[in-house]
């Protein structure tokens, strides 16, 4: 059994009630449970929550809450897998045979039901080794990356790269923050995500990592551009 959790906790400061406040006109939360629900691949839709109100939502919009996420992996210092690998415990607990766990996170307005497919295709190309998720390209060159004072004066963080063409620099990736895939052994083994991943690549105006208030603005901006591509 493939199931996708969804890591709702009801405790966000930076964007308070984050997880639940109106994006377009649904919670936050909705569209991550919409695609999890649209794919095909994914048999069962699981919110893991300490809040009552997350729970009423999600359960709204057809997501299954079999176990409640205890106080201790609720705060804001616990990492993502930790938070995972309960979840799978919880619903094998419950007789599920669960094989593989694709972790949503909730504020993903932009998550498409395609970038879920293809990274589970992914995973099983290489035998369900590791970790599969979304990345996008940086859009600047990070090798040119410059250090500023707070007089703002600026030096280069790799002087070796003052000169040389950003066209003839590697390109780098940056985590999208939507989604991860991996067999559920892996999450119980508590494996790095980034030191054991494969990735496939998002357009970069595709990714909204809404942490703070200026990122979920930047997603409304951007929001007009989504619903043209889908």
């Amino acid at each position: 059994m493939k199931i996708a959790v969804i890591p709702a906790r009801g405790g966000s400061k930076r964007i308070p009630r984050k997880n639940i406040r109106s994006f377009a006109g649904k919670p936050m939360i909705g569209y991550a449970i919409e695609a999890a629900l649209a794919c095909e691949g994914i048999d069962r839709v699981v919110v893991s929550t300490d809040d009552d109100e997350i729970a009423a939502i999600a359960a709204d919009f057809g997501a299954e809450l079999p176990f409640w996420r205890p106080a201790e992996l609720a705060d804001d210092i616990t990492p993502t897998v930790p938070v995972i690998a309960h979840a799978i415990t919880a619903c094998r607990e419950l007789g599920w045979d669960v094989t593989h766990t694709c972790c949503i996170y909730p504020a993903v307005p932009f998550i498409r039901t395609e970038d879920l497919s293809e990274a589970f295709a992914l995973l099983e190309e290489h035998g369900g080794e590791g970790y599969t998720f979304p990345s996008a390209e940086f859009p600047s060159a990070v090798q040119r990356a410059l250090r500023r004072d707070k007089k703002g004066a600026v030096s280069p963080f790799n002087p070796d790269h003052v000169v040389t063409r950003t066209q003839d620099l590697e390109p780098a990736y940056y985590d999208a923050g939507q989604f991860y895939w991996a067999r559920a052994e892996t999450w119980l083994e508590g494996l790095n995500i980034h030191a054991n991943g494969r990735t496939i690549v998002l357009p970069e105006w595709l990714v909204a990592d809404i942490d703070t208030p200026e990122d979920w603005e930047r997603a409304e901006r951007l929001q007009p551009l989504f619903n043209a591509d889908v």
